[in-house]
C-alpha cells in the first residue's frame, strides 16, 4: 500500500513539473515544428495512462487488502483528499497567473532599458502637431509636384533611349513606367526626395510568362514565401514555328507579311538569354537586375549630353536606384524597378523593393499591390472630410520612424508597414472621424494599432484576404479570397530581430515629443520663431 501511495506522489510531482505555468510557451516557436508538438502529446498520453493504471492498483489494493474502517483506510482517504487539494490549488493559481501574464505582457515582451511607453502615455499637443504639419508638410507640397514632373519627363526619355539600345528581336520588351509609392500618393516628407517607378517588361516572341502563385491550389511555394510566386518562361507552340509560313506550303506567289523571303528561322534562346536561373526555366531576379542595370547604363550614355546634372547608381545591389545631383547641390533619388505584370492585372512581380534587405530565393518574386493601394487611398479619400488628417498621420509617423533609424539604425519596421496600418484604420473607422480636428486622436490610434501588431507579431496585408476592401478597388478575386498574409512573419521566426524592432518602436515613442518640438515653430508672445530655417537644411 505504501508503495502505491509513493507512486501516486510520483505522478502528482510529474504533473506539477510538467505544468505549462512552470515552462511558459515561447511565442517564437516556429509553426512548422510539428515533431516537437507530437512528442509532447505522446508524453501527455503516457502520463494519463500511468495515472489510470495506478488508480486501478490503488482501488484493487483498497478493496482486497484494507478495511475501509481501519486506520490505513483513513490514511488512504487523507492522501486522496490531499492530492485533490494540490490539484485544486494549481488550477486556482493558474487562473491568477494567467491574468497577471496578460496584464504585464507588454513589459515582458517589450522590454527596453529605462522602461516602456505606450501610445496612451505619449504626450502630444494638438497645437504643436498642427504647427508641425504646417511647417514640415504643407510647405513641401509644391516642391514634391515639381520633382514628380521632372522625374516623369526624365524617366520617359531614359526608357525611350533604353529601347533604342536593346535588340528588338532578342531582348526583353520594356513598357512605360508606372509611378507608385509615397511620392505619387502625396505623403512623402523625408529628404532627399525619392520617387519609385516600376517598369513592366515581357519576353521576346515566341516566348511568354506562366505564373505559379503562393495561393493557387497546387502551389509548391514554401510557407515562408507567402505573397510570392515563380515566373516560368515558356515557348508558344514548342513544335511550331509560330507562323503558318513555316509549317505550310503557301506557294511561290504567296508572301508572308510578318517574315521576308530571305529571313532565317529564329534560333532558340538559351536560359541565360531569357534571364532564367541556371538549369531551370524560371525567371531569376539577379539575372533581370544585371540585364536592366547594363541597359540603363547604355541608355544614359546616349542621352547624358542633353542634361546638366550628375547621374550615379546609388546602390549597385539594387538596379535602377539612381541618384541625380544638380549643380546647385540638390539631390533627387529615383528607384526604377523592373517588374512583370500578372496576366493583365495591376499586380506586379517585383525584382526588389527599395527597402528590402532580405535574401529570398532568386526564383521567388514578391507580388506588389502598390497600384491597388494607391487606388484604395483615392477611393477612400472621396468620402473623407475636407482637409482630412489621414495623410498627416502617416507623414508624422513616417517622419518619426526615419529620424529614429538615423539614431539607432535600420530594423524590420518599414514605411510600408506604416502605410498598411493606415489602410486598416481607414477601412475600419468611420469617414467622419478623420477630420483635421481629430489629428491627435487618429495619430494615437495608428501608434496603438502598430504597437499591438508588434506585440502579437501579426500585421495582415491590407488587400489580400481582406473582406473590408471595397469592390470598386477591383482587387482580383484570387487575392480577395486568399488567406491573409502576415507581414510580420519574420518577427515570429527571428527573436533577435523582433527584440530590435520593438526596441526601435519604443525609442521612437519616447523621442517623438522632442523630435516634433525640434521641427516645429516656437510660438512666443504671438510671434513665430523658427528653430531651423527649414527641414531640408537639417537633413
Amino acid at each position: 500500500m505504501q508503495g502505491a501511495i509513493a507512486r501516486v506522489f510520483v505522478v502528482v510531482a510529474a504533473a506539477i513539473l510538467n505544468h505549462p505555468l512552470l515552462f511558459p510557451q515561447e511565442n517564437t516557436l516556429p509553426e512548422q515544428d510539428e515533431a516537437l508538438l507530437a512528442r509532447m502529446r505522446e508524453h501527455e498520453k503516457r502520463l494519463e495512462l500511468e495515472q489510470a493504471r495506478l488508480e486501478q492498483e490503488l482501488l484493487y489494493a483498497g478493496t482486497e487488502q484494507q478495511d475501509p474502517g481501519s486506520e490505513d483506510g483513513y490514511g488512504w482517504y487523507f492522501w486522496s483528499a490531499l492530492s485533490l487539494v494540490i490539484f485544486f490549488t494549481i488550477e486556482v493559481c493558474r487562473q491568477d497567473l494567467a491574468d497577471m501574464e496578460a496584464r504585464y505582457a507588454d513589459d515582458e515582451d517589450g522590454f527596453v532599458e529605462g522602461g516602456s511607453i505606450s501610445s496612451k502615455t505619449l504626450q502630444l499637443d494638438k497645437g504643436v502637431l498642427n504647427s508641425f504639419c504646417e511647417r514640415c508638410i504643407h510647405t513641401s507640397a509644391h516642391e514634391n509636384w515639381r520633382v514628380r514632373e521632372f522625374v516623369e519627363g526624365f524617366a520617359d526619355d531614359l526608357l525611350e533611349s533604353l529601347r533604342s539600345v536593346c535588340d528588338r528581336e532578342t531582348d526583353m520588351e520594356v513598357a512605360d513606367f508606372v509611378g507608385v509609392g509615397s511620392m505619387f500618393e502625396s505623403w512623402r516628407v523625408s529628404k532627399p526626395l525619392m520617387c519609385d517607378l516600376i517598369v513592366p517588361f515581357a519576353p521576346p516572341e515566341p516566348y511568354s510568362f506562366q505564373f505559379h502563385l503562393w495561393c493557387s491550389p497546387s502551389s509548391d511555394v514554401p510557407l515562408d514565401m507567402q505573397g510570392c510566386g515563380r515566373i516560368k518562361v515558356t515557348k508558344v507552340g514548342e513544335n511550331e514555328d509560330g507562323c503558318l509560313c513555316g509549317s505550310a506550303n503557301l506557294g511561290e506567289d504567296m508572301l508572308c507579311l510578318l517574315h521576308s523571303k530571305n529571313e532565317k528561322p529564329r534560333a532558340d534562346y538559351t536560359p541565360d538569354d531569357l534571364l532564367c536561373s541556371k538549369n531551370t526555366p524560371y525567371l531569376a531576379k539577379d539575372q533581370v537586375m544585371k540585364w536592366f542595370q547594363v541597359s540603363v547604363t547604355k541608355a544614359w550614355g546616349r542621352i547624358s549630353h542633353k542634361y546638366e546634372f550628375e547621374l550615379t547608381f546609388r546602390n549597385l545591389d539594387a538596379t535602377g536606384a539612381l541618384k541625380v545631383r544638380f549643380r546647385s547641390g540638390k539631390v533627387v533619388v529615383m528607384n526604377i524597378i523592373p517588374v512583370v505584370e500578372l496576366d493583365g492585372t495591376n499586380a506586379y512581380f517585383v525584382s526588389h523593393f527599395p527597402s528590402d534587405s532580405s535574401t529570398s530565393s532568386d526564383t521567388y518574386w514578391p507580388l506588389s499591390f502598390a497600384v491597388y493601394e494607391r487606388n484604395l487611398l483615392k477611393h477612400l479619400a472621396k468620402s473623407l472630410p475636407e482637409n482630412s488628417c489621414h495623410l498627416h498621420c502617416l507623414q508624422i509617423i513616417t517622419f518619426l520612424h526615419n529620424k529614429q533609424m538615423g539614431l539607432t539604425g535600420r530594423c524590420a519596421l518599414t514605411n510600408y508597414h506604416l502605410k498598411t496600418t493606415l489602410l486598416h484604420l481607414l477601412l475600419s473607422k468611420g469617414s467622419s472621424s478623420w477630420g483635421s480636428e481629430s489629428l491627435e486622436h487618429r495619430l494615437r490610434d495608428m501608434l496603438g494599432f502598430l504597437h499591438r501588431s508588434l506585440q502579437e507579431k501579426r500585421l495582415c496585408h491590407a488587400l489580400v484576404g481582406n473582406s473590408q476592401v471595397p469592390p470598386e478597388v477591383r482587387v482580383p478575386e484570387t487575392f480577395h479570397r486568399a488567406e491573409p498574409i502576415n507581414l510580420f512573419r519574420p518577427l515570429v521566426l527571428q527573436r533577435e530581430l523582433y527584440a530590435d524592432t520593438l526596441r526601435h518602436f519604443q525609442e521612437m515613442l519616447r523621442n517623438a515629443p522632442v523630435l516634433i518640438q525640434e521641427y516645429t515653430p516656437l510660438l512666443q508672445n504671438g510671434d513665430t520663431h523658427h528653430r531651423f530655417n527649414s527641414m531640408a537644411q537639417s537633413e
